[in-house]
């Protein structure tokens, strides 16, 4: 009888055992399948960033190249002694345009990449200032070797770097920062946040229910190439406006060095100046190529930036 009851007793732990067993191995591959996704969807989303830092800079760095020779006409327009072609010489609208341009890759991956990580988390106004604020870093050096190699000061790119390096030291290149800070913050943080509330302005409209049908369009909505085109230069254009005495003292600042008036001993004196010799209206020298050229130039990248970023992420 203790025999029996001790085989039924081993007999229904090892059934037991043999459930457990089973149930623990089924569900473990639907574990290991939700981990696998996880990682699958982590390691996508941080690609998908990648590619939009990548774009986004590409996109800045060969639109600066495109539209070089215009931003160097407006360079001269904002000199202090209104410098012009017959002055520098025809070769100035394209000296240094390579490898100034080549700044712009890391000006806009970094306006780009810090623009996608802080928006969702604080919007558009505080991402495009983060954004501005961190590619100070890379722009300031490339405008100040960018403008005076348009203006004449030197002659090449390499004559440029070794000599602002030698003289000055590493300074020499965050020449007049503050004007060119106080600038490019408030200008990236207007195109982009115009950019964002654009787009989402956009894609409500076409998202409201057709007059026909009384129904949603179940598709995904895009922005098209010109959409984006017409994006970005209505960005650029009302930034441009605002920023543009800014811009004149930044010039007016980094490029001293090619007049033989009295240095400006900093920027709030040379708004001063300009303003009690010059008048209001030498704050708005150069508005037409600047405006050209910011145009055209966010124009084209945010037309670039979505395209490089879809065939990056296919």
């Amino acid at each position: 009888m203790t025999t029996k009851r001790y085989k039924r007793f081993t007999l229904k732990r090892l059934v037991q055992s043999l459930v457990l067993c089973n149930s623990t191995w089924a569900s473990s591959p639907r574990k290991n399948h939700h981990v696998h996704r996880a990682a699958t969807s982590s390691v996508a989303n941080s690609t998908m960033k990648l590619n939009r830092v990548i774009a986004g800079g590409t996109a800045r760095a060969l639109a600066q190249a495109l539209l070089y020779p215009v931003d160097a006409l407006r360079t001269l327009a904002q000199t202090r002694d209104g410098r012009t072609l017959a002055d520098v010489g025809v070769q100035a609208l394209l000296r240094g345009c390579a490898q100034t341009s080549s700044f712009a890759l890391f000006t806009g991956a970094i306006q780009f990449g810090v623009f996608g990580m802080v928006n969702p988390h604080y919007g558009p106004l505080v991402a495009s200032a983060c954004g501005a604020a961190g590619s100070c870093v890379v722009s300031v050096p490339q405008e100040v070797i960018k403008q005076r190699l348009v203006t004449g000061v030197y002659g090449s790119f390499r004559e440029a770097a070794s000599t602002i390096w030698k003289n000055e030291g590493l300074f020499g290149f965050y020449h007049s920062w503050k004007p060119t800070v106080s600038r490019n913050v408030p200008f990236v943080v207007a195109t982009f946040t115009c950019r964002d509330i654009l787009r989402s302005r956009l894609k409500i409209m076409k998202h409201q229910p057709n007059k026909k049908s009384r129904s949603l369009s179940s598709h995904k909505v895009g922005i098209s190439t010109l959409e984006n085109l017409g994006i970005g230069i209505a960005s650029a254009l009302l930034a441009a406006f605002f920023t543009q005495p800014i811009d004149v003292i930044k010039t007016r600042m980094m490029t001293q060095a090619a007049s033989k008036a009295l240095p400006y001993t900093s920027a709030l004196d040379c708004a001063r100046t300009v303003l009690t010799t010059e008048g209001w209206q030498k704050l708005y020298s150069g508005i037409g190529q600047r405006s050209v050229y910011m145009c055209g130039l966010w124009g084209i990248t945010f037309v670039l930036e979505p395209v490089l970023s879809e065939y990056l992420d296919s």
